[in-house]
């Protein structure tokens, strides 16, 4: 076990007692490096949430082993917790506390608190410092939990979709806070349903699959999963060459899609063939997959069997 890791995770199963027999998390190993922000994606059922609540200290493991901050998050909680925070998606705050008094209650149940006025400003609450809570908007109540969350300084910050129901302006303001944060030493564990959020933010991440990781990596290593697309529209007479690494189609209008796993390599074969051959080659785009493209792949395959079961049978 990496003892420098600020959570490190082994073999991790977690089953439930209502529930005979099913595994949501089944054998997961990863680990998060200090000040990186590490993203945990996966489908709806993938056992994201299980996982969450262990690496929280509010569940025990089935199985395995983890860390965090070097402690047994579950059996050590007095001294995790003082050092975590926490964002969740419903505080369930009281709706009659204005958004001072709700900082200043929350701040007054942490060991090293900032002062309510910089909860605030950071997360650009101090004109409604004077609201009652049951008066903000969705994105206002996200960006108060983001307040509570980092009130305590932590040295892990967990947030459970930080920016949904924020407007892409609310959205880009809350992702640079997150990079200030990261900046100063602060590490993060991210679960988002925004995909291009992850892809912008992480440094790392991992995709959970039916209780398994079944990727892990950069985002651009998990991207690298499908191939890259070079799309364009081919003249009426013109035949396409064999390219390397490709496999072309073409659609209903004529439009001709390459996939390619080199994309340099394609891309530079079809250049020179069309320039040879005095073909223009009309809207016509190259790009690598993108993260989006990798994880749709990773939702459509169906339950991961396992080896036991297969030989069961």
């Amino acid at each position: 076990m990496d003892e420098s890791a600020v959570i490190q995770v082994e073999r991790l199963t977690r089953r439930y007692a209502g529930r005979p027999g099913y595994e949501a998390v089944r054998g997961v190993d990863f680990a998060v490096r200090r000040g990186e922000l590490f993203a945990l994606l996966g489908t709806n059922g993938a056992g994201k949430t299980s996982t969450l609540e262990v690496l929280e200290g509010l569940a025990q493991p089935t199985s395995g082993t983890v860390r965090v901050l070097g402690h047994d998050p579950y059996r050590d909680r007095r001294l995790v917790r003082p050092r975590i925070g926490i964002m969740l998606q419903d505080r369930g705050f009281a709706a009659d506390l204005t958004v001072a008094e709700t900082t200043k209650m929350w701040a007054g149940t942490l060991s090293t608190p900032r002062p309510v006025g910089e909860i605030l400003e950071l997360v650009e609450l101090t004109s409604r410092a004077g609201v009652r809570v049951r008066q903000l908007s969705g994105g206002e109540r996200q960006r108060l939990s983001l307040g509570l969350a980092i009130a305590g300084q932590p040295d892990l910050l967990f947030l459970d979709e930080p920016t949904a129901g924020l407007d892409p302006e609310n959205r880009q303001r809350t992702w640079q806070l997150i990079s200030r944060l990261l900046s100063s030493g602060t590490t993060v564990l991210l679960t988002t349903h925004y995909l291009a959020e992850a892809a912008e933010l992480a440094d790392r991440l991992a995709i959970m699959h039916h209780g398994r990781i079944v990727g892990l990596g950069t985002p651009a290593e998990i991207a690298g999963i499908r191939p890259a697309r070079i799309s364009f529209h081919l003249p009426a007479d013109a035949r396409l060459p064999s390219l390397p690494q490709a496999v072309a189609t073409v659609d209903a209008g004529g439009k001709v899609f390459l996939d390619t796993e080199d994309l340099q390599l394609t891309l530079t074969a079809l250049l020179a063939w069309a320039a040879q051959a005095g073909i223009q080659l009309t809207e016509l785009t190259a790009r690598p997959a993108s993260l989006e493209e990798a994880f749709l792949a990773i939702a459509a395959a169906g339950p991961i069997a396992d080896s036991t079961e297969g030989a069961a049978a």
